[in-house]
């Protein structure tokens, strides 16, 4: 069976068995395994829909097919089980012929066997393409054509008596349809008459010699182009009632009944209009069954394709397109490629665009500066002379047209191609003037002197505009370097080093300026890359400086005040300046030098000593200014280092300064040595020896020598009474000449135990006191503490007696306000953090209760219920405050409990009212008509309170 989108012709050889049915002939073969072609050679259309059935190949393994597996090695074509040869996938196919390969695998046998396949695309089926293959047989073909409009695609059968025709399966031609058809619908479907296109064919076994005369033979005869109704019949139909039905996409599938048949004559419709390019093809199936359902035919496959309209214009991918290319570009230079797609069938002229530039804007320096290439879309320049200087940006508009490009048939579309010039460094930088001048202070740095400015054509703020600046001349030290502005691209001559006016009064440079990028090919820098920059130097007073600084002397310790030690002079560097130089002390931490402040002369002020707290590793340091007479005046510092050798003035110390031994000898020693205060060699190794006087000294103790810095000192009796010895020694160094010194060491005598320690009794008894002492001091602790508890029992007594103690005043005659005391003086109407209970009940009235009647203090709150006083007038006479004031005085005086010096009473309650009036006037400033120096005869209490009222106007 054969399948395709075109007439598809199969050629089969029949294998192992030939047979004639008149009888005549009868040929039979041995089985062989294997295919039953060699080659098998197929007609198939340049469109291919995924699964369709190409080919069928046969194969024959002589007992079984189960264990054969087929596969191919082209992966767009499989093999089914049953030999079906089908597309993996959906192709479009270009090429004339392809050719693969078929094997089949026997994996019971372990055996393989191959077969070629050949598929011959778009070709027309004639006899003359039936030649001989090699290895087998030629089967009978017969070109016919049925009658009318009749379609048989079921074959026919003769009668007994003649050659019967093994059945087989017609090939249908696929069916084409013409998208956007108006109609009306339903319309039946029709086909091209060209009898080299419709003619059916019909596969017959048997010689052709042999075939009977019953057999009709239409022969290929030309005939007139032509339409036919497509029209499904069988030959069954003549003798039982047969009904015709398709299915499939576009029949019974989504979308449903684009096509329709007439169940009883087995004509096919159209019932809408069709559009290629919402589907391209369909495939169907006829079927034939009978009134009961019973099937009379195989189905048969039926493709139909829509034939492309040109109803789709070409559309371009983006509406405008970017492009760029560089300025001076050689002609045939590839700018950009735009694209349009036409949605029409691109293998036929419907969908075939083609592409021309409509305008160029602007059109210089030629209207035509661009290109395309009229299938790829590509544009180049074809023209000489861009330049971004002049053009930085052109707009072409594209046009593209299908029907190959043809504006009479075609239909078009345009799209805007925006073309822009890139710069490349055709421009050199140049110098706006050729000479520039400048000045600077000496000995600064990092100070612009001048700026560079060029001019440059390129595009700004990119590397063929930035600009490089070098100073290729005048400048041998380095003392300047040029920095470029990044946002005007000037040079800044800059101070990278400090220039001296006495070296140099000028400078004469001369810079180059070039771009970051390198010039483009075939320019030229420019005379004018090239320029002279005049730098004047300004003199400004410079500092004096010590040339020798730090300055180092050396010499013994203990020169006498007054000695000369060096000159420490500065220099001037102005030297074109007449100016003087004078000299001062700057530090001299022990102030033992001096200087001359006009030469710099340096003499001791003091006698300089190795040993002095100011001296670090033998050196002393001074630090001295220089200062000059200039506008304005600078100054230098220099140091003067003095290393002070050591003579030997000071005499050893004996150390340690105590010790202690046991009374015994032999038990322990006193292991001693000496300090010097100089060093080597005015150190030891010391000689330590015991004087002569007293005499006692050698008689108890003896120095035994260890090295030259040690020595052990020990008993040289056999007993010694415990207690504390002065024991002296005289120490001797091994300067020139060498220092003695006597010094006391204490030591302290003890009994000791047997590891040679001093027990506790004898540590006491070593400090010279007895057993008797011992007692009376620990009597003389024990009175003491006995003392001081009953002082501090004392103490808290009298401080209960004075709580308690009344002041000398009748409660009857205390009509003042109580005065309760505040701890502090807060912060005004703002501070209102108190507790104003203790102004109204104070915390406890007991020690006022239990009182007898009588005299009271003036600061106790009074007792039961407050008398009512008469109302005072509102200016209150001074006399009656002087007698408040006396009797207070005289109750303080007379108390016992009361301290022996100005204090202020404490009144803890103010009472609930007061009948007194205002006493103002007591503090104020602007009375003026009070005479408090009174307060001076009421003794020393009050003086302070008379200075403060009876000062008068002193401040």
């Amino acid at each position: 069976m054969t399948i395709g989108s075109g007439t598809l012709l199969v050629l089969l050889s029949v294998y192992g068995s030939l047979r004639a049915h008149n009888g005549n002939l009868t040929v039979r073969a041995a089985c062989k395994p294997g295919f039953s072609e060699e080659t098998y050679t197929a007609f198939i259309s340049q469109n291919v829909l995924q699964g369709e059935k190409l080919l069928k190949v046969k194969f024959s393994s002589c007992s079984s097919t189960n264990g054969v597996e087929y596969e191919t090695n082209n992966l767009n074509f499989k093999v089914g089980t049953d030999g079906t040869v089908f597309a993996a996938q959906d192709m479009q196919l270009t090429s004339r012929q392809i050719a693969f390969m078929v094997t089949a695998w026997d994996y019971q046998a372990m055996e393989r066997w191959d077969a070629i396949i050949r598929l011959l695309v778009g070709e027309k089926i004639s006899p003359h393409s039936i030649h001989k293959q090699k290895g087998k047989k030629i089967t009978s073909l017969e070109i016919m054509q049925p009658p009318n409009d009749m379609l048989l695609p079921w074959p026919q059968h003769q009668n007994s008596n003649g050659l019967r025709r093994q059945k087989r399966d017609w090939v249908i031609p696929p069916i084409n349809v013409p998208e956007n058809s108006r109609g009306p619908f339903p319309q039946q479907l029709v086909r091209d008459g060209h009898p080299r296109e419709w003619n059916w064919v019909r596969n017959l076994c048997g010689p052709t010699k042999e075939i009977g005369a019953d057999y009709l033979h239409w022969p290929l005869i030309p005939k007139s182009h032509k339409t036919r109704n497509i029209l499904i019949r069988s030959d069954k139909d003549n003798d039982i009632p047969i009904r015709y039905s398709i299915t499939g996409v576009g029949a019974d599938q989504p979308p449903m009944e684009v096509f329709n048949i007439d169940s009883m004559s087995g004509r096919m419709y159209v019932t809408r209009p069709m559009d290629r390019e919402e589907r391209a093809s369909y495939h169907l199936r006829a079927h034939a069954v009978d009134m009961n359902g019973n099937k009379v035919e195989n189905p048969i496959d039926l493709y139909i394709y829509v034939i492309d309209m040109n109803d789709n214009r070409p559309e371009f991918i983006n509406q405008v397109y970017n492009g760029s290319v560089d300025e001076g570009s050689k002609p045939g230079t590839y700018v950009m490629t735009v694209t349009a797609n036409d949605a029409d069938d691109s293998t036929t002229a419907n969908g075939m665009v083609r592409y021309r530039i409509v305008t160029q804007t602007p059109q210089s320096p030629s209207q035509n500066m661009f290109t395309i290439n009229s299938e790829t879309g590509d544009i180049v320049t074809v023209a000489a002379g861009l330049d971004r200087e002049k053009v930085q940006q052109y707009t072409v508009i594209v046009q593209a047209t299908d029907m190959e490009g043809n504006l009479n048939y075609g239909l078009s579309n345009t799209a805007t191609a925006i073309i822009t010039v890139t710069d490349v460094n055709d421009n050199p930088p140049e110098f706006t003037t050729s000479t520039y001048s400048g000045e600077v202070p000496e000995n600064r740095v990092e100070v612009v002197v001048a700026n560079l400015t060029v001019m440059d054509r390129d595009q700004p703020h990119s590397p063929n505009w930035n600009a490089v600046y070098r100073i290729i001349s005048g400048d041998p030290s380095g003392h300047f370097s040029i920095r470029t502005d990044p946002v005007t691209n000037e040079g800044m001559v800059t101070v990278v080093k400090a220039v001296d006016y006495e070296m140099n009064r000028a400078f004469m440079l001369t810079v180059m300026v070039s771009n970051q990028a390198p010039l483009a090919s075939g320019i030229q820098m420019s005379f004018q890359s090239t320029a002279g920059v005049t730098i004047s130097v300004m003199d400004i007073n410079e500092a004096p400086y010590f040339p020798s600084n730090h300055k180092l002397i050396r010499l013994e310790e203990g020169v006498p005040m007054g000695t000369v030690l060096t000159t420490f002079s500065a220099v001037d560097p102005d030297r074109f300046m007449q100016q003087a130089v004078r000299y001062s002390k700057l530090s001299d931490p022990a102030n033992w030098l001096n200087i001359n402040a006009t030469n710099g002369q340096i003499t001791t002020a003091a006698v300089l000593d190795r040993e002095s707290v100011y001296i670090k590793n033998n050196v002393y340091e001074a630090t001295f200014l220089a200062a000059d007479n200039g506008i304005p005046p600078a100054s230098g510092t220099g140091t003067l280092q003095i290393y002070l050798i050591d003579i030997n003035d000071n005499a050893p110390e004996l150390l340690p300064k105590e010790a202690q031994v046991c009374e015994k000898p032999n038990l322990n020693v006193i292991n001693i040595t000496a300090a010097d205060a100089d060093i080597d060699p005015n150190i030891g190794p010391y000689v330590f020896e015991l004087p002569f006087m007293p005499s006692a000294v050698r008689k108890n103790w003896t120095i035994t020598r260890l090295n030259g810095d040690y020595a052990q000192l020990s008993l040289r009796i056999m007993y010694l009474e415990a207690g504390m010895y002065d024991v002296p020694i005289i120490v001797t160094d091994s300067g020139n000449p060498p220092l003695s010194n006597m010094s006391i060491i204490k030591v302290k005598v003890c009994p000791c135990d047997e590891n040679g320690d001093c027990t506790t009794i004898g540590a006491v008894a070593a400090a010279g006191l007895g057993t008797g002492a011992i007692i009376a001091i620990l009597i003389c602790i024990i009175i003491l503490l006995t003392m001081v508890l009953l002082f501090v029992v004392w103490m808290k007594r009298r401080e209960k007696e004075r709580h308690t103690k009344q002041l000398l005043i009748d409660p009857e005659d205390d009509v003042r306000d109580n005065i309760l005391k505040y701890d502090e003086e807060g912060g005004g109407e703002e501070d209102q953090d108190y507790d104003l209970s203790q102004l109204q009940q104070p915390e406890t009235m007991d020690h006022v209760l239990n009182k007898a009647p009588g005299v009271r203090r003036v600061d106790e709150r009074p007792v039961g219920a407050e008398p009512q006083y008469p109302i005072r007038p509102v200016v209150p006479h001074p006399g009656d405050i002087g007698d408040f004031i006396n009797e207070g005085l005289r109750a303080a005086d007379n108390d016992p409990t009361a301290p022996p010096y100005d204090s202020l009473l404490v009144f803890d309650y103010e009472g609930s009212g007061s009948t007194a009036g205002s006493v103002s006037s007591l503090n104020s400033s602007s009375s003026g008509d009070q005479d408090y120096d009174y307060l001076n005869d009421w003794g020393p209490r009050f003086k302070k309170l008379a200075d403060m009222y009876g000062g008068g106007d002193e401040d």
